[in-house]
């Protein structure tokens, strides 16, 4: 690996051939993010609350397998378990389709399908987090996140946009064999990378196990700015995940819109995001990482307020759908400029050997409050209306902004960022 400090990351050759792997697997991911709610709101009829349970199930595993996986990342080596996750979670997308065409498929089927490919994920996301510090220079994250994020946006632009047209030609469950297909691809192109990874050094017992949790939880939450910007970002996921998931019957029932406008709507936001992370670096280098993180939290809470506003019927019903694009691409802007910055600076500032629990940690705590949230957003729309769901989301996102400002985070910077 090239220990340049600057310049284009991707012509690290090892990020190189990470970079393709993730953007291919999100170019399946992005036709997913289509072709889920459609199969699961127009052809299994879910009500707002099972909407609620699909996107639950995802996260579910995070739960009780999160913690204890940061712990076995921190002690295999990462590119053979990226490899078999990978191929496990392809091995899971293509029961889907499976399933439908036996006229198997049925809601608690997906939603078993969703918690093992959810299982899986919790290894692999934490895992691929853990990975990229070895493949590039420290003083790089920040821009290989930026990299992959752009990649990502791209991929959220075109995936969504072709997925609803192929949803519309070919029905939702076979757009699955899509992103099933990517993750094999993924599987193939992480074994390609050169890199010299040490092998574990000891194998744990039970009381090493809980040992080794208390250790990555000690130093996540005990650390003066890390600890606040984590939990602010657990109560933003309780208020992103609850608005998500009232997102899809809100378009699709309240609205009307097709699977072909819902694919744009989604594409809408990738292109957004692709102008954000482009911005990424230079506005964290600008503002620095703490500001512009708590800037972004704020923008969230814009964001959601407009869609409040549409759902609370304050716009004519001409205005919604373009509102409601807006609203979304704000979101997407947003985004793209805050995580690289996030997830750059909490790998930089943390050790490698804590790594793998540390990411774990916060994804599985963050999922734990996704899941919490998709369960609200989705009760209290089927109970109480979207306008009421989408005004909760937005106070969950006024909260994580208030712990952020009122914490040393707000004047965070990465030394020797570029």
């Amino acid at each position: 690996m090239s220990q340049r400090g600057s310049g284009e990351v991707l012509r690290e050759p090892a990020f190189g051939r990470y970079w393709t792997a993730a953007t291919i697997s999100s170019l399946g991911s992005a036709a997913t993010t289509v072709a889920l709610p459609v199969l699961v709101v127009r052809q299994l009829s879910a009500s707002n609350f099972e909407v609620g349970l699909v996107n639950a199930a995802q996260l579910l595993p995070y739960l009780g397998l999160g913690l204890i996986a940061g712990v076995f990342i921190d002690r295999w080596r990462r590119q053979p378990m990226l490899i078999w996750t990978g191929i496990g979670r392809a091995i899971l997308l293509a029961v889907v389709p499976a399933c439908w065409l036996l006229g198997w498929l049925k809601l608690p089927i997906l939603i078993v399908i969703l918690i093992g490919f959810g299982c899986l994920n919790v290894f692999a996301t934490a895992g691929t987090q853990s990975f990229l510090p070895a493949v590039v220079p420290r003083s790089q994250l920040v821009r290989a996140n930026a990299r992959l994020d752009q990649s990502d946006a791209v991929a959220q632009t075109l995936g969504p946009a072709a997925g609803g047209a192929l949803v519309a030609a070919l029905g939702a469950p076979l757009i699955l064999l899509i992103d099933a297909a990517s993750y094999l691809i993924n599987a193939v192109l992480i074994s390609r990378i050169k890199i010299n990874e040490p092998k574990p050094v000891r194998q744990l017992d039970s009381a090493g196990i809980r040992a080794e949790i208390r250790a990555g939880m000690g130093w996540l939450y005990h650390h003066r700015v890390l600890a606040p910007m984590t939990i602010s970002t657990h109560v933003w996921f309780v208020g992103n995940n609850a608005m998500l998931t009232v997102l899809t019957p809100f378009a699709l029932r309240r609205l009307g819109l097709s699977a072909l406008v819902f694919g744009l709507l989604f594409a809408a936001l990738g292109v957004a995001t692709l102008v954000g992370a482009l911005l990424s670096a230079r506005v964290g280098h600008l503002l620095g990482v703490g500001p512009t993180i708590v800037t972004c939290r704020i923008g969230y809470t814009a964001a959601i307020l407009l869609t409040t506003a549409i759902a609370g019927r304050a716009v004519s019903s001409a205005a919604a759908v373009p509102l409601l694009f807006v609203a979304l691409g704000l979101w997407g802007i947003i985004g793209g400029i805050e995580n690289p910055n996030e997830m750059g600076y909490r790998q930089t500032v943390t050790p490698p050997e804590f790594l793998g629990r540390v990411n774990s940690t916060a994804r599985s705590a963050n999922r734990t409050c996704a899941v919490l949230g998709a369960l609200l957003g989705g009760a209290v729309s089927g109970a109480y209306g979207y306008q009421l769901a989408f005004a909760i989301s937005a106070a969950f996102l006024a909260g994580a902004v208030v712990i952020a400002v009122a914490s040393p985070l707000r004047s965070a910077r990465i030394s020797g960022a570029n």
